[in-house]
């Protein structure tokens, strides 16, 4: 099956009629699945059942079969890093896994265990700050994959959790963000916890100054009973002052938008519990096992991943957006733009070869919110975009009447994206509401949805630890299925660092006046600046 066949395939599928495939019940038992809590729907995808055939013979082509069994066997696939990938190790501690021949499942079960030692200590009390007082509160320093995947954990799983710790967020090297974290906290209760997989990361460093500043304010300069750092730097952390029992580790056959299954999911360890953690762990290990033993045509991680190839590469569609009904997921959008963006946004194949196409723009709010801002877009506009849903059946806050409507909602805008309403529908509506010929004829072509509109959805029975694990996993996976479809490397990411090199400079122009080799656009904004800040 080549490339130009599959391009033809999406130009013949573009044009099909979505409403009469769903209408297959054949095709809506094989492109539904129900796994680990989940239900996946993707029935209302764009495509034939032949084009789904090609999409299958596609993926054996190109040796996804091969791919997967490389990814869990430990092999550098992370070409240009010489890495393998193995943050699948990390929730699976009863398997053995080698990476590049090199056992690491024994290491992986002490770090896992000081780490959960460490989270029982803390919430017992008897890991406690300088003058003995029980800590209150957690501030997590971090940024990217250091801070999005504990935010998004810590955000839906806290309210089931019952902690009575505090635990707060702080990213972006912007002031307002720390002081939002620190407000209202005492320092003499409170850990400041770092993630810097190097210990070099500016942000967090920046932060982890100001932080320490507060804290020794009100405790004095000892203050590494209030400290703790995930790093993968232990001379760099030393250095700066933290106790040896108080770093872990962060392996390098471990993504930073992989890593919340490491170490840096600390900070929602201790204050969801361990058991809490332990158990969206088993989620993601049931997910990873579907995942690496499931048929290709069966395998819901493969589905999707060749249903996201397709929308983009053969039918054009340049983003996805993601809606999740529920209030607790509303950082997942954020979340998959990391974790999809950063590992699929690339340029060049693992050949160093100039791509066509790589992994879309992905972006998206919490519904039912989104429906009253940019769905028109979603419904009317020229640019088609495929919509991944995903419900909760079931509520945790005993409200199953706001449930229900919750759901009818998400369910609603689904069928609207499918069907639309034609021209005659409005026209039938409008006159059965009394309105005359001339203002049918008038407003009738802005009520018209032309439906035709792709969109998959995910539902959980509960957002439980394990199916949010579980749905965590899956995302991971697909991540990696869709970048082997590109032939790009999902696991690393040069194009996050060019920036960061010129944004060093430019600190430095903005206190001493901009350099020669600056642009004129930069030098009009470097002066502008430093005229407004003197």
């Amino acid at each position: 099956m080549t490339y130009s066949d599959l391009i033809a395939r999406g130009q013949s599928a573009s044009s099909a009629s979505l409403p009469d495939l769903v209408s297959d019940p054949v095709r809506h038992q094989r492109l539904t699945i129900t796994a680990q809590g989940l239900h996946f729907d993707f029935s209302r995808a764009l495509l034939s059942e032949a084009d789904f055939d090609a999409l299958l013979t596609h993926a054996q082509e190109i040796g996804l079969e091969q791919a997967r069994a490389d990814l869990f066997s430990g092999k550098p696939i992370n070409a240009t890093e010489g890495r393998a990938v193995l943050h699948m190790a990390l929730r699976q501690p009863g398997r053995d896994f080698f990476a590049k021949g090199e056992a690491i499942s024994t290491a992986v079960r002490t770090g896992r265990a000081a780490a959960t030692a460490f989270a029982h200590g803390v919430r017992d009390g008897s890991i406690c700050a300088t003058d003995g007082r029980p800590f209150k509160a957690i501030v997590h320093i971090g940024i990217g994959g250091s801070d999005l995947g504990p935010r998004l954990v810590h955000e839906a799983l806290a309210p089931s959790a019952g902690s009575d710790i505090i635990l707060r967020f702080a990213a972006n090297i912007e002031p307002g963000e720390l002081a939002a974290a620190l407000a209202g906290l005492d320092p003499r209760e409170t850990l400041i916890l770092c993630v810097s997989k190097t210990f070099t990361t500016l942000e967090t460093l920046e932060n982890l100054k100001a932080a320490r500043a507060w804290l020794q304010a009100a405790i004095g300069p000892d203050d590494s009973a209030h400290l703790v750092a995930i790093s993968a730097a232990p001379e760099r952390t030393k250095a700066a002052g933290f106790r040896p029992d108080r770093v872990f580790d962060f392996k390098e056959w471990v993504g930073g938008r992989f890593s919340l299954w490491s170490a840096v999911g600390l900070s929602c360890k201790i204050a969801l519990g361990p058991d809490v953690i332990a158990r969206m762990h088993a989620g993601a290990a049931a997910m990873d096992h579907l995942f690496e033993t499931l048929p290709l045509a069966q395998n819901p991680v493969v589905i999707a991943g060749l249903i996201g190839w397709w929308n983009r590469t053969c039918l054009d569609f340049k983003s996805r957006a993601v809606i999740p009904y529920a209030k607790r997921l509303r950082l997942l959008p954020q979340f998959l733009q990391q974790l999809e963006m950063e590992s699929n946004g690339k340029s060049v194949n693992l050949a160093g070869q100039r791509v066509s196409t790589s992994g879309p723009v992905v972006w998206g709010a919490e519904g039912t919110n989104a429906q009253h801002a940019f769905f028109q877009h979603l419904h009317q506009s020229p640019d088609v975009t495929p919509v991944e849903f995903i419900a909760i059946a079931t509520d945790n806050e005993d409200a199953p009447a706001r449930t229900r409507m919750t759901l009818a909602n998400a369910l609603a805008q689904a069928e609207a994206l499918t069907h639309g309403k034609t021209r005659a529908d409005v026209e039938a509506t409008m006159r059965a509401a009394g309105a005359d010929d001339a203002s049918i004829a008038a407003i009738a072509p802005h009520r018209v949805f032309s439906g035709n509109r792709p969109s998959s959805f995910v539902l959980m029975d509960r957002l439980s630890p394990e199916n949010f694990g579980a749905y965590l996993a899956f995302c991971e996976h697909r991540t990696f299925v869709e970048g082997k479809l590109w032939g790009v490397n999902s696991f690393d990411q040069w194009g996050v660092e060019l920036g960061k090199v010129i944004a060093s400079e430019i600190d430095a122009d903005l206190q001493k006046g901009p350099s020669s080799h600056r642009d004129r656009a930069s030098v009009a904004l470097i002066e502008a600046i430093r005229s407004l800040r003197s």
